[in-house]
């Protein structure tokens, strides 16, 4: 197989996709007698970075190769460099524990035991309050064949319809926007189209920081010549090489996107051809966005007026421009509607289905992408289908091999069922692969909410703060333990391998699920001993559907190194890059464009709130930092969260800042610099309470997408007395905390600026 080395030569399109793959494994061989190379995949974020990890002659994962995969080229980030670590790590959990009440220490359990205890209690639950009074939440980390057994499990075995995951926390703003647009949920083109383009649009998007391989891509372009527009209150590293930067208030960002089109519109820049051919909406939309000039949007969103009109002749007069988003613009109350202003701006200049000219989002979990696709989410059925379509539960039903009238109805979000907990609608909860604790809005209704259920059990393979709350926690397998897939930020199925055996005591999730099935009567329809067997009946399950992954076998993914669905038979080569042909996934094949009145955020400002608290992550650290904050380089690198501020404030570095929202309070360092809005402040969110930027986010939800408006919330700040402490993460009861990655903890500054901007020395 011919394997272009060079993706500035040979970018992977539709046509030549299967040509630009992976470098299988044999092409490479340890240079060490009794070493190992496993070619597998970060577990890290959506770009799903290619990697080796080195295996010792006993079998044991110590160390990690870059690999010459297609979608990295030799790149790790911080974090995939060090995901190696959590293998063997001292902190792993490898045997059941288990308690009776909160009250009660845990103790070390048989998996018998464990399991045993945990099914009495789901049938005591059920028995009592119904099957809906028995939740299960997933995780969108997990390999793909996990998360369709997440769904299955809570449907078949638990027979209840609140199942949810935490990729609710993630993208569903834009999954929501995609099928309300284009009828199918995923990236319209892959990362390689960026090196096409001639103008590409970043919103809501720390690039530089959050997903760090992928700007490869975006200087790819800029060497080509490409212009760069960033949409971020904050100077982020990616931002501060723009052309462009809109340094827009939090909240804000439907209001600017509906006078960009406006200016579109009113200079005859729009693309009346291809609006007439190929969408619906279009007058509407137009006569919607007439209200937007740039004068009103530029008071709404706190920029200048010209940075309107430049933005909007930027994008429309290229020949192939790009948009990219992320959580920026998604975790927002109004973050569908968000989303829904930039496809208008995409289908408005004719920037669909094109190579380098489309529109995309990036996922923030490894399988972002996929962990939505297959059942674990509130509302689908595997396949993206919907539970409330007749012909599509009658199918899944047909599949399984269930009555359809023991399907249960559409659940509840995530955080829905946390309010539920609270008001005792469901006394009973499964988590897998989540950490709550700390990646839900408003700590206090969170762990209320939990503090209420009779019983939890929670499987993790570190105790995370959630676990560490819970009645059963059940020890499972880290990514490099098992093997399977994940879809990465194109939709591109890519095949992670076993690299070792998990410790004495370890069992995979899905051996875990399969034993509760059996001990709920249902183990006849979990007949599964691993992952080929559950990937089996994704296909088929999938088969026909919009995310079709019936032609995706484990063989194809170790030979092309990723398939990007829909890929309906064996011999078909993927669909890297959608709506080629002019047509979507909606009957009438057109793109369904849609009206968007911008409203402010759900947390009014006010004398005593006048700011806006934004939040997100950084380099060294993922999501809740279950995972990167026993890692000790992670956490030397960025020890602690801060407070970022201008200096307009008065701090300087170092200095004790307490932050107050309505929800709570609690003292950082500050971090001074000159990128961000003196109206803004900013604050990472892996660390749990009382060091939790969610301490203060509002639980207010998108009404579609059922996303918390992390990005915005009103606030204050004041000079506080004592910085919080960090919390060293929970350890199990005959554990000592690893002391490596304790040091740094106690360091009392922020780390230097990630934006290369501070405006005080550390001292």
């Amino acid at each position: 197989m011919s394997v272009p080395l060079d993706p500035s030569l040979a970018p992977p399109g539709s046509r030549n996709f299967r040509d630009a793959g992976g470098l299988p494994a044999d092409r490479w061989h340890a240079d060490q007698t009794g070493e190992t190379l496993v070619p597998t995949h970060c577990c890290f974020c959506g770009v799903q970075c290619g990697m080796y990890l080195r295996v010792d002659h006993r079998g044991k994962v110590f160390g990690v190769e870059p690999r010459n995969h297609d979608i990295n080229r030799m790149r790790l980030c911080p974090k995939g460099i060090n995901a190696y670590q959590q293998v063997n790590h001292p902190d792993r959990l490898t045997t059941p524990l288990m308690r009776r009440s909160r009250d009660e220490p845990f103790r070390t359990a048989t998996w018998d035991e464990a399991l045993d205890f945990t099914a009495s209690e789901i049938h005591r639950v059920q028995s009592a309050y119904g099957n809906d009074a028995f939740g299960l939440l997933g995780g969108a980390s997990l390999f793909t064949e996990k998360t369709y057994l997440v769904g299955k499990f809570a449907r078949v075995a638990l027979r209840t319809r609140h199942v949810d995951y935490n990729g609710r926390l993630c993208m569903v703003s834009a999954a929501g926007a995609n099928k309300l647009a284009f009828g199918i949920d995923r990236a319209g083109n892959p990362f390689s189209d960026i090196l096409l383009t001639d103008c590409l649009l970043i919103a809501g998007s720390n690039v530089g920081e959050c997903f760090p391989v992928m700007t490869q891509y975006v200087w790819g372009a800029r060497d080509r010549g490409a212009t760069l527009i960033v949409v971020d209150p904050r100077e982020t590293a990616i931002a501060r090489t723009a052309d462009v930067h809109v340094a827009l208030k939090p909240g804000t960002d439907s209001a600017f996107f509906n006078a960009v089109l406006h200016v579109v519109v009113a200079e005859g820049l729009a693309d009346a051809a291809y609006l007439d051919a190929h969408t619906t909406g279009w007058e509407d939309v137009k006569q919607t966005v007439k209200d937007y000039p740039p004068s009103r949007a530029a008071a709404v969103c706190g920029i200048p007026e010209e940075q309107i009109v430049q933005v909007a002749r930027m994008f429309a007069g290229a020949d192939k421009a790009m948009a990219w988003h992320a959580r920026g613009i998604e975790h927002h109350s109004q973050g569908v509607e968000n989303c829904l202003t930039v496809i208008n701006l995409c289908a408005a200049t004719g920037n669909i289905g094109r190579p380098g000219a489309g529109y995309g989002t990036l996922t923030g979990q490894g399988n972002g992408q996929g962990g939505r696709e297959h059942g674990q989410k509130s509302d689908l059925l595997p396949g993206g289908r919907s539970i409330t379509d007749p012909e599509h539960r009658r199918q899944i039903c047909e599949i399984w091999g269930i009555p359809e009238s023991e399907l249960p109805p559409a659940g509840t979000s995530m955080m829905e069922m946390v309010w539920q907990m609270q008001r005792r609608e469901i006394r009973g909860l499964i988590g897998v692969c989540n950490n709550p604790f700390v990646s839900l809005p408003h700590y206090g209704t969170v762990k209320n909410g939990y503090d209420t259920l009779d019983f939890h059990a929670q499987l993790d393979f570190f105790l995370s703060e959630t676990a560490a709350n819970a009645h059963v926690v059940l020890p499972v397998t880290v990514w490099a333990e098992d093997e399977g897939v994940m879809a990465n930020a194109e939709a591109r199925v890519v095949k992670h391998n076993k690299a070792q055996d998990p410790p004495p005591g370890v069992r995979t999730d899905t051996w875990v699920l399969c034993e509760l099935a059996a001990r709920l009567g249902a183990g006849d329809k979990f007949a599964f001993t691993g992952s080929r067997d559950v990937f089996e009946e994704l296909r088929t399950a999938s088969a026909g559907t919009v995310n079709d992954y019936y032609g995706i076998t484990y063989e194809r993914l170790e030979e092309t190194g990723g398939i990007v669905w829909p890929c309906p038979a064996t011999d078909h080569p993927g669909t890297p890059r959608l709506f080629e042909d002019g047509r979507t996934y909606h009957p009438d094949g057109r793109i369904h464009l849609q009206v968007v009145e911008w409203h402010p955020p759900m947390d009014p400002y006010s004398d005593e709130f006048p700011l806006s608290l934004t939040t997100g992550r950084t380099v060294a650290h993922f999501l809740s930092g279950n995972q990167t904050r026993r890692l000790g380089a992670l956490v030397e690198q960025t020890p602690r969260p801060w407070v970022e501020v201008h200096p307009s404030h008065g701090f300087r570095n170092g200095d004790a800042v307490r932050v107050v929202t309505r929800r709570g309070s609690e003292t950082f360092p500050a971090l001074v610099t000159e990128a961000i809005r003196p109206d803004t402040v900013f604050i990472p969110y892996h660390w749990p309470a009382p060091t939790a930027a969610n301490v203060f986010t509002i639980d207010a939800l998108d009404p579609r997408s059922k996303i918390p408006e992390y990005k915005v919330c009103a606030a204050r700040i004041e000079a506080g007395d004592l910085i919080v402490p960090v919390p060293a993460p929970p350890t199990a009861p005959d554990r000592q905390a690893y002391p490596e990655t304790q040091v740094s903890r106690t360091d009392p500054l922020p780390p230097t600026a990630p934006q290369g901007r501070g405006t005080a020395e550390r001292s």
